[in-house]
Formats: structure tokens, sequence, C-alpha cells
């Protein structure tokens, strides 16, 4: 049974969580966007929390949250740990904020008990993962690998605000060097671990609290826009109809077939629109998004090279032209081998049985796998692992097993 300190790491985190989820754009739903005033008070609640616990803050060029607990040796190696703040529109409470909550709360104990670890522990809230506001998501990680794209500083949100602008308004410098500043050296890290929730039914359906990630999904998207010929639906007889529409429809049943081929591979139209669509007229034009992800880069291009041609061959034989645009190419983010060994001999000596398995969301270490190591644990999403929703949700007991899991981590890495 664990003792009083160590369920007070599920607790913390709980109520923590459920404390920052005060703050958000708008009211009744959680919702908190790149360097709005919630998301500005976030950052704020967190850094508090981080002082509390005994780490140095600072606040960086792109509004990320850095919390240092500093070891010994100032030329130790540093191992990162986190994940992000901001959400997507009526999101859930525990998705990143996870990450970043339960090391503040590790930290907290190691401070108390004055226990200092053999290399620098930075707890980096990001600010920006979803790319809801100006729609690009990792900026705040892509600005520490040193791959922040210096253009999206012009770019507006649905209000005419650049990037630059909001930046600037909310205290942070908006000019390149300075962002440029944050790229990390590689050879003075030791490694970046992310403790997220599941945002799955997996290890709910298993009945495991913890899981083991060993890649991170790649993805590719595409646009695709569907030209037929817009005529009357009274007047125009089946076999002579060029209905996009009905083209994009068979198009979406072929790429939901070819993506259930493979374990890790998911296919999905998450976006379809008939512009100027009428319910008396054959539509002549439709649009759809295609996201197609895999555990890893192999199964994802087959999958995609197979879709392509195969949607080519439906606009053929529908007499549809059929335009295609790759809109993001993500390569897969493979974990490393001894993070996950370590995280899975945590995992048994917290008495849990160990799970690996792929992630089919996109996290902030896919972006950090550019230049260091990355490991990944998961906790049990319940109600029936639904995300991104404010039925999100995890228990206090899981919390707490994977702080204790991540504290035992911290003990025993070497960098």
């Amino acid at each position: 049974m664990a003792s009083p300190s160590e369920v007070a790491f599920g607790r913390t985190i709980v109520e923590r969580a459920k404390a920052l989820a005060a703050h958000s754009d708008q009211p009744g739903a959680l919702t908190v966007t790149y360097l709005t005033p919630a998301h500005r008070a976030t950052a704020a609640q967190i850094a508090a929390w981080m002082r509390e616990a005994g780490l140095q803050v600072h606040v960086d060029a792109v509004g990320n949250v850095v919390g240092r607990y500093a070891a010994a040796d100032p030329d130790a190696k540093t191992l990162l740990a986190g994940s992000h703040f901001d959400t997507v529109r009526d999101g859930g409470m525990f998705d990143g904020r996870l990450g970043i909550l339960l090391p503040i709360a590790v930290v907290e104990d190691l401070h108390r008990r004055g226990e200092r670890l053999p290399y620098h522990l930075e707890v980096v809230a990001f600010a920006e993962e979803e790319g809801v506001r100006f729609k690009s998501s990792f900026l705040a990680s892509s600005a520490l690998v040193g791959a922040f794209d210096m253009a999206l500083l012009d770019r507006a949100d649905a209000d005419g605000v650049t990037l630059r602008a909001a930046m600037r308004a909310a205290g942070l410098p908006g000019d390149e060097a300075a962002i440029a500043a944050l790229a990390r050296d590689p050879a003075r890290l030791a490694g970046y671990i992310e403790v997220h929730i599941e945002q799955g039914p997996v290890l709910l359906e298993r009945g495991l609290p913890l899981g083991i990630v060993t890649s991170i999904a790649g993805s590719v998207r595409m646009s695709a826009t569907v030209t037929g010929v817009a005529s009357h639906a009274g007047t125009t007889p089946m076999p002579m109809r060029r209905d996009a529409a009905a083209a994009a429809a068979e198009m979406i049943l072929a790429i939901e077939r070819r993506c259930a081929q493979a374990p890790t591979l998911v296919g999905t139209v998450g976006i379809v629109g008939v512009p100027n669509g009428a319910a008396n007229v054959v539509p002549g034009r439709c649009e759809f998004s295609i996201d197609i992800r895999a555990g890893d880069d192999a199964t994802r291009d087959a999958a995609v090279d197979d879709v392509v041609r195969e949607l080519h061959a439906i606009a053929g034989r529908r007499g549809v032209a059929l335009d295609l645009a790759q809109t993001m190419r993500v390569p897969c983010a493979p974990c490393a081998p001894r993070l996950m060994a370590l995280l899975e001999q945590c995992v048994v000596r917290a008495g849990a049985k160990p799970l690996r398995l792929a992630s089919g969301a996109g996290h902030d270490a896919m972006i950090l796998q550019r230049v260091t190591d990355v490991g990944m644990l998961f906790v049990r999403c319940g109600d029936g692992g639904i995300s991104h929703n404010p039925r999100e949700t995890m228990t206090v007991e899981d919390a707490d097993l994977a702080a204790r899991v991540f504290l035992d981590f911290l003990r025993h890495f070497k960098p």
C-alpha cells in the first residue's frame, strides 16, 4: 500500500489539473489558446507551483515556463521533462498538463527531502502544441530544437493579430534572434521524458494503469478537392451524373478500408464539405481532409501510396477530377530503447504489469527526438479512453502510480 506522502502525488496532480481548468478562453468549456489572457494566467499558476516546489523558474522567448532543479555539478547534463499546457477547443484537463503537473509534484517531494539528482532536471511547460490559434503545431518545442519557422511570426490569427504582435503584447521579445537563441545544444542534453494521458482505450480495455510508448506515429495530411459537374438534381439522370460528393464518399470508404489493414495504421477524414451546396443540386465540388498515421514510416507511406493510387482510380471511373495536396508530413519518432527499458523496470517495481504500445497522437516528444533520446509513459484514460473532450478523465490512483514510477525513473536514470 502506498504511504500517505506517495498517495498525495495523485491527489495533488488531480487537484491542480482542476484548478488550472478554471482558466479558459470561453465560459463553460476548457479552451486555452496561445498567449490569450487565460493562457497567461495558466502559465503564471504553473510558474508559482514550480517555485513552491523548489525549481528555479523563467519564461523563455516563446512563453515556455521552464523550471530547473539543479544538480550539484554545474557541468552535469540536463534531463528535460514536460508537456504542453495549451488545449484544443473544449478540451480535457489532463491532456498535456499531466506531463507538467506530475514532474512538479515529484520535484517538490525531492526538494522536501533535500534529495538532489546527479544531473540537472528541467521541467518544461510548453506554451503551444495544439496549433489552435495560429494553425501551426509544436511552436514551443520546435524552438528548443532550433526548428522554429520564423515566417510564422507574421501569421495572423482569426482576429488579424500576428504571432509577433501577440508575443509582444504578452511581454515576449517577438523577434528572430531571441527565439533562435532557445535552441539547445544536444551535447548538453541527457534526454527527454514525457508523461501523458493515453488519449485512447488500449490501457483501459486491458485493465492496465500504465504503458511504455515505443514510438510516436508520424502522419501525412492531405487536402483533397474533387471536381465534377454541378447540375439539376431533378433533371440529371443517375448514369449521367458527375457527382463530386458521391465520388468523395467512395474515396473516403477506400481510405477507411486500406487503413484497417495494419495494427498501428489509421486513416481519418475529419473534414468534408460541399462549397455552395444546395439540396436540389448535384454537387460539382467536394473537399475533404486526409490524415494517415502509423507506428512506423514504411507502413504509413505504403498506405499513402495505395490511397493516392486508389483515389485517382475512383476519380477516373466516375469522370471527376481529383486534386491532392500534401499539407503535412511528420516522420515517426521512435523512443530510445534504453529509456523504454528503464521505464519498464520502474513499472514492474511499482507492482504493475508493463505494456509497450505505440502512440497514434503527436506529442512534444516527437520534436525533442530530433536532438536527444526520448521516452514516454502513458497513463490510463478513463470513460472509454475519450480525450480532447471535457469527459477526459483519470483516477487519482493512476496519477499517483505514474508519479511513483517517474520518481523511480529519476533515481535510476544515468545521463
